[in-house]
């Protein structure tokens, strides 16, 4: 589907059936908009506009492409990234854009160019907004700031993790937070490039931007910041949960194999009488004395004793409660 509106030279707002219906009236300036576009609408871009065909190519393929800046003799080009707050993939948007023309072009039904269309129509539109700057302006600010629910519920998500890293398991904490990682890799992928494109469109000499114009981009170039440095805090903070709990289940693991050492070391001696005297030789002195069962038994049981207070002593035994105090501080640092 295409769409037309633009901007006569008397300030009225119009929309207009076809492009051509646009080009014969006296505008100021037009948006085209396609949206779910057929094969034979897409030869508009290069029979009615004469883009440049890798540009061309880049709207057309439906392959991922990464948030870009291209400037070209007469025209910038620009691959935007609009997030889905479900799964957050990556919807494209590109932008053609001029002094007098700007075209957006995306194979989704998106709201916020749905919601950015009505506005205009309905005399609604923000300040400095009616123009094809103005309205590049809005996409990219609507983009942007579309990002921030999903990088707070990221922040949200790493907590809920780290308060019930005890009571997790090892599985299910592990998958959480690798899923979440994949998640913050998924819109850092995104939001990386839109960072450098911002860069390049502030800096650059392609398009001449007013004043205003400069603090209204700038202002969405430091939501960009923003976000790339909160991911990068959370990434930091996701491979510290991650490093505290393989510390914490590593000393779990010690425990657990030292007591289980301790035990074996323990009836390995007893073992080794049980052993001995079960042996099927005739001649064993001690069988014949009376009360030999419970003099091995006395003697097992005082090995044991005494092993087990030798151990204690040098410490294997302490599973003290201020391990796991210490534990806890770690995770809630």
């Amino acid at each position: 589907m295409i769409r037309v509106m633009g901007m006569t030279i008397g300030g009225t707002l119009n929309q207009y059936e076809t492009i051509k219906d646009a080009r014969k009236a006296k505008l100021h300036w037009m948006w085209v908009d396609f949206s779910k576009p057929t094969e034979r609408e897409g030869k508009e871009l290069s029979r009615t506009f004469s883009f440049h065909p890798l540009a061309i190519e880049d709207c057309v393929e439906k392959g991922y492409q990464r948030p870009k800046f291209d400037s070209y003799q007469q025209y910038i080009f620009l691959v935007l990234h609009h997030l889905t707050k479900d799964t957050y993939e990556a919807e494209e948007i590109d932008v053609f854009v001029n002094e007098k023309l700007i075209v957006t072009w995306h194979y989704d039904q998106l709201s916020l160019i749905d919601d950015i269309w009505d506005r205009q129509l309905s005399g609604n539109a923000l300040s400095g907004e009616q123009s094809p700057v103005g309205l590049l302006h809005s996409i990219l600010d609507v983009t942007v700031d579309d990002y921030f629910p999903s990088v707070y519920g990221i922040e949200d998500v790493l907590n809920r993790i780290e308060e019930k890293t005890d009571e997790n398991s090892s599985r299910d904490l592990m998958d959480g937070l690798f899923d979440v990682r994949h998640d913050m890799q998924k819109l850092r992928r995104s939001l990386v490039p839109t960072r450098d494109l911002l860069y390049r469109l502030l800096n650059g000499t392609n398009v001449a931007l007013t004043k205003d114009q400069q603090l209204y981009f700038s202002d969405v170039y430091d939501h960009v910041i923003k976000l790339t440095e909160m991911l990068e805090s959370y990434r930091e903070f996701s491979s510290d949960i991650r490093d505290n709990y393989i510390s914490v289940s590593s000393d779990k693991m010690n425990n657990i194999m030292m007591t289980l050492t301790v035990i074996t070391t323990i009836f390995m001696p007893l073992s080794f009488l049980a052993g001995l005297y079960g042996m099927n030789f005739v001649y064993i002195p001690e069988l014949e004395f009376q009360y030999g069962y419970f003099v091995l038994l006395g003697v097992m049981l005082f090995i044991a004793t005494v092993m087990f207070m030798i151990f204690r002593k040098i410490g294997w035994l302490q599973f003290s409660k201020s391990k796991k105090k210490k534990r806890k501080r770690i995770f809630k640092r």
